[in-house]
């Protein structure tokens, strides 16, 4: 669907991608992982097109999106990190946007808001909504484009709790086999249940680049568990249940993806676990 091919990509005199390739496929919710600075907005913005690299493409289903082409644009939704909303009704906020998007459904919209548990009203102000809200309009106005690639970053920052988990069951049961959705968050914890691959980047290039069900058949997540082999363990942390560890799966044994200590693991030991994924590939 969409990919990224030895994109360049500088601010000033910091090098933020060099030669950097990656592709995304159709139908998975991504989670895309990096501690701060790592390049992840900035990867989200020239997949979109609003930013250019200086050597390299990008392309949405062939086409370049530096040429941000209408066809492009029309089947692509970014919620960003931080946005404003104009003060205006619902429904004239609607009736100007939703001619962009050929898929845009006004049924799916007033489902989406009661989804989150919002008055499902159009005549409702914008202005007036806390950033809670606003978060949760917006989130339901991009589901309801239906747009094949929807982009989110940080989407459960300034949600409640309730929020978060109405949240996780909003993007699965917008989920289809033609909808690829990439989220970018620290809020790792927000969205582990969703996500069926896990790119994790850091200094210009990729740690980690898998799917869930691959990450689990490699590595074993110890959650709350009361011994573990330290020697053996790529990466081990203590809890109020006992250790959280990554292990290899020497044993072929099920486990529970936990990204936190995943993403902690792969930036404490990135050659090892990198080179224990290389090996799966050289098999298959």
């Amino acid at each position: 669907m969409i990919e990224a091919k030895e994109v360049t990509f500088k601010y000033k005199k910091k090098t933020v991608f060099e030669d950097f390739s990656l592709s995304f496929d159709n139908g998975k919710v991504y989670g895309l992982l990096g501690k701060n600075g790592a390049g992840k907005s900035t990867l989200l913005y020239l997949m979109i097109g609003l930013l250019q690299p200086r050597k390299g493409k990008i392309f949405y289903n062939n086409e370049n999106v530096s040429k941000r082409l209408p066809s492009v644009l029309s089947d692509i939704f970014i919620v960003p990190e931080e946005f404003m909303l104009p003060n205006v009704k619902l429904k004239r906020y609607m009736s100007i946007n939703k001619s962009f998007y050929p898929k845009f459904s006004e049924e799916q919209l007033r489902e989406n808001l009661s989804h989150f548990e919002l008055d499902n009203n159009l005549n409702i102000n914008l202005g007036s909504l806390s950033m809670g809200q606003k978060k949760k309009v917006f989130m339901s106005f991009a589901l309801a484009t239906n747009t094949s690639l929807l982009i989110m970053d940080e989407p459960t920052n300034g949600l409640d709790i309730p929020g978060k988990s109405q949240f996780k069951k909003f993007i699965a049961s917008n989920m289809t086999d033609e909808r690829t959705v990439i989220i970018s968050t620290h809020q790792v914890q927000d969205i582990e249940k969703l996500i069926e691959h896990v790119v994790i980047l850091e200094n210009k290039s990729i740690l980690l680049d898998a799917s869930a069900t691959d990450i689990c058949r490699n590595l074993y997540f110890a959650n709350g568990a009361g011994h573990i082999e330290h020697e053996k363990a790529f990466y081990v942390s203590q809890s109020f249940q006992g250790y959280n560890a990554l292990l290899p799966n020497e044993g072929e044994e099920e486990s529970i993806l936990n990204l936190e200590t995943l993403f902690n693991a792969v930036l404490e030991n990135p050659g090892k676990i990198k080179s224990l994924f290389n090996r799966q590939n050289l098999q298959l």
